[in-house]
């Protein structure tokens, strides 16, 4: 028997956003330990489900989980914006009804000490896929002091930037996450409900895993395949993510794209790709936060692809 791991953020918004789905296919672009996969098959008997991940750890935990559905089931090893130009090439488009990509670490994960994501870790790994190149060592202990000016500002928002940088340039090597994250605890913001080295792990977890490209990637990968009527669910963590979620959303549900000087419209006025679903992203309910104090961050967006005809 499994020992079942955390319900996952937004669960009930999620299995009510794909309620309608019927006998299409949905693809869950961050598998992890198979909660959101296994809530919607069980809410869609008819339904198929493609589900993508790209740390092994998880993908045997919910090959398992997920054994029950084996034959409405593919998993998919990756990550998740290179795999969807795969799993094209696979499968008829008309056929997906739904996307879902759960952007970030999971909760697995930053119980799992040996894997670094934590701030009390005994190591410095963070990585989701852990053959890949670079790790959270790497960053903390060969960064230089701009590069690491770079991922505490633009991945941490900390205004203090410069003087972490220097402190963690002072005193590495670093071994530890735990380590990293006791050298800079005087250094980092105070007041919030969060611990103080929250955003620094954030940052490194963010450079390590190249997060904001994959969802980028994702979004130009989904964008590209111009999907007939699927529901794109995106749901981040991050203020950059979801700026990056909004700002997408709302140009692919732009028909007129001329320029704003433009005196009259020459572009056809032709070129939305849907409609924007949420117009504020969803957020957990009290209950929820209550359980899971982990989603007070979580966003959910959600566009709705409108084709006349497949292309």
């Amino acid at each position: 028997m499994q020992n079942i791991p955390h319900v996952p953020v937004l669960y009930r918004e999620v299995i009510d956003i794909f309620k309608d789905v019927e006998n299409s296919t949905i693809i869950d672009c961050t598998m992890g330990y198979g909660g959101h996969s296994s809530m919607i098959l069980e809410s869609n008997p008819h339904a198929k489900l493609i589900a993508i991940d790209q740390d092994q750890t998880a993908i045997d935990f919910s090959t398992e989980r997920l054994e029950k559905f084996s034959n409405r089931v593919k998993i998919k090893k990756g990550r998740f914006a290179s795999v969807i130009k795969d799993i094209l090439k696979e499968e008829n488009k008309n056929e997906v009804g739904g996307i879902l990509a759960d952007i970030g670490v999971s909760s697995l994960q930053l119980d799992q000490k040996d894997r670094g994501f934590s701030y009390e870790s005994d190591n410095l790994d963070m990585r989701m896929d852990k053959d890949a190149p670079l790790s959270a060592a790497n960053v903390v202990n060969e960064y230089s002091k701009k590069e690491l000016e770079r991922i505490l500002l633009e991945y941490g928002e900390l205004r203090n930037y410069k003087k972490i940088a220097s402190v963690i340039i002072e005193n590495r090597p670093f071994s530890s996450a735990k380590e990293l994250s006791d050298k800079v605890k005087p250094h980092m913001p105070r007041g919030k409900k969060i611990h103080p080295a929250t955003l620094l792990m954030q940052a490194i977890r963010i450079e390590v895993n190249d997060e904001l490209g994959e969802l980028k990637a994702l979004l130009q990968s989904i964008e590209g395949a111009k999907f007939p009527h699927a529901k794109i669910a995106i749901i981040s963590f991050h203020s950059l993510e979801d700026r990056i979620v909004k700002q997408t959303f709302a140009r692919w549900a732009k028909s007129c794209i001329c320029p704003p000087e433009a005196m009259r419209c020459t572009c056809g006025n032709n070129h939305s790709l849907g409609k924007i679903v949420t117009r504020k992203p969803i957020m957990a309910k009290d209950d929820e936060l209550e359980q899971n104090p982990r989603s007070r961050s979580a966003k959910m967006r959600v566009f709705e692809m409108e084709f006349m005809q497949d292309e």
